[in-house]
């Protein structure tokens, strides 16, 4: 099962695929989309848009993995900001693409990759060092919360038996 798993932001969004088999897992890219705040929106968007949707094509995964918006209302132009970046990702990826897509509040997938739904970041992020057995933790974090995705997402579908 090839999964990419995806955090989106405006300014940089992380991404991962990986292949999961029988509770292996393998890496086969980890990378960002990045987009210039000096662009109008619509620049910024379409860059998004084709970063993402390259993946898609040079790896065809079965499902996209979205983390779930959370907005607290201190931080509304942030979540405005996720939100286009989110809409424009599920669109290529999920309408266009035909892939399935997933969504895991950030809560439910620290619990699949480390059995505590309340974990660290950087207990998340050393459990995906381990699982997909990196020498160091993936960089920038945006990587590695995408590929936290991911694995998660492998977890979730291997314990409901989907796969």
């Amino acid at each position: 099962m090839r999964i990419l798993g995806v955090d989106p932001g405006l300014g940089i969004t992380g991404y991962g695929v990986i292949e999961a088999e029988k509770g292996q897992f393998r890496l086969l890219e980890g990378g960002i989309v990045k987009t210039s705040s000096r662009d109008i929106l619509t620049k910024r968007l379409s860059c998004l848009y084709k970063g993402i949707g390259d993946i898609v094509r040079e790896y065809r995964p079965a499902d996209l993995v979205l983390e779930k918006l959370y907005s607290h209302y201190k931080h509304q132009m942030t979540a405005i900001a996720m939100a286009h970046a989110r809409g424009v990702i599920a669109l290529n990826a999920g309408e266009e693409a035909g892939l399935r897509l997933v969504n895991y509040p950030a809560t439910r997938v620290k619990k699949a990759l480390t059995g505590n739904g309340a974990a660290s970041k950087m207990q998340v992020q050393r459990t995906v060092q381990g699982v997909l057995r990196l020498k160091n933790l993936p960089q920038p974090p945006d990587v590695g919360d995408a590929l936290a995705l991911a694995i998660a997402h492998a977890y979730i579908m291997q314990k409901a038996g989907m796969r």
